[in-house]
């Protein structure tokens, strides 16, 4: 009974832990609590909880109408700000610390999935609810987490088919080899991120500066997802890549045979943007990766396996990036 007892004090102590854990990580000195940090956080916790259910997409569906009644209020339906939602690659990153937590939190408190969602949902809607009283209205509020949740869980699914497609269609079938999945998924990754860049006019007029701080950003996806999946971190990513002025030496008869697939699941699950391809593309790469260079008998080692998804990612958003800077 004793035991019992301590087991419903955790459970109750629970959700302040996790409050007092996401809003110390999403506080800035000097300004206060980054609210859309803190939507991202609990979005990545849903994304989690929903992965462990049978049919993710309709347990967010179920979701979003809980949330809606206990608010009392849709989310709203107007035209969203340009700016509203953080770059892609921000978003993943925030949301992965919460799908993190979450997977910290089952190990150490959740003995039942389905109740530990309904508690995180009443989270949620409790946050929703306060910040209203800081002139933050529920209904925009609402349709953020909706908007970045949808995201998180999207990047998710699509890096999972990404490598599920390169097993089966082109490994199993075609006789491809992880390398060369590898380095295709990657090149996608790049030739997404440089037509994303053309897309918004990133290099006009300045069109031949920061060449490289995108490609940063969408290659510490790449890596943390790699990583996160037993890949040593290292600093031996870019071990023997090219010169900054060599010419550009991309795979894209690798990248043109599996683009296609990556564009059709994209448009299916509504990941329109190219710069939001451009990161699930990255997730893929990372945990093809994985899947080529982990576990105890790999087909390639992470010393030739890192190098090799780097230069593939690289190379094609430079020559990507190059054709377009010399298109009229």
């Amino acid at each position: 009974m004793e035991t019992e007892s301590v087991f419903y004090q955790q459970k109750a102590f629970l959700p302040s832990h996790i409050h007092t854990s996401v809003f110390a990580e999403c506080f800035v000195p000097g300004k206060g609590t980054d609210m859309m940090k803190v939507l991202n956080i609990y979005a990545g916790m849903l994304a989690e909880t929903l992965l462990l259910f049978q049919n993710p997409d309709e347990g967010l569906a179920y979701t979003y109408d809980k949330i809606a009644k206990s608010l009392g209020t849709e989310p709203y339906e107007g035209v969203l700000d340009s700016q509203a939602l953080p770059p892609a690659d921000v978003l993943d990153r925030y949301t992965e610390k919460g799908r993190a937590l979450a997977r910290d939190v089952f190990a150490e408190w959740v003995d039942c999935v389905h109740e530990f969602h309904q508690d995180l949902i009443s989270l949620i809607t409790q946050t929703i609810l306060h910040w209203e009283q800081q002139k933050a209205w529920r209904a925009e509020t609402f349709r953020l987490f909706i908007e970045v949740s949808n995201r998180c869980l999207a990047y998710e699914m699509a890096a999972q088919e990404l490598c599920d497609v390169i097993i089966e269609c082109k490994i199993l079938d075609e006789g491809w080899t992880l390398g060369d999945g590898l380095s295709a998924l990657s090149g996608v990754c790049g030739r997404r991120l440089a037509l994303s860049l053309n897309e918004t006019g990133y290099w006009r007029p300045n069109r031949f500066n920061m060449l490289a701080a995108p490609l940063d950003d969408v290659v510490h996806v790449m890596t943390q997802e790699a990583t996160r999946l037993g890949i040593p971190a290292g600093s031996d990513w870019y071990r023997g890549l090219a010169a900054n002025d060599a010419p550009a030496d991309p795979p894209m008869e690798l990248v043109d045979s599996i683009e296609p697939y990556a564009l059709v699941f994209y448009e299916m699950i509504g990941l329109t943007n190219l710069r939001e391809q451009a990161v699930a593309s990255a997730k893929g790469a990372g945990r093809m990766l994985a899947i080529a260079a982990g576990g105890d008998s790999p087909e390639m080692t992470p010393i030739i396996a890192k190098p090799l998804a780097m230069a593939a990612l690289s190379e094609t958003y430079k020559y990507v990036f190059t054709d377009a800077l010399l298109t009229p």
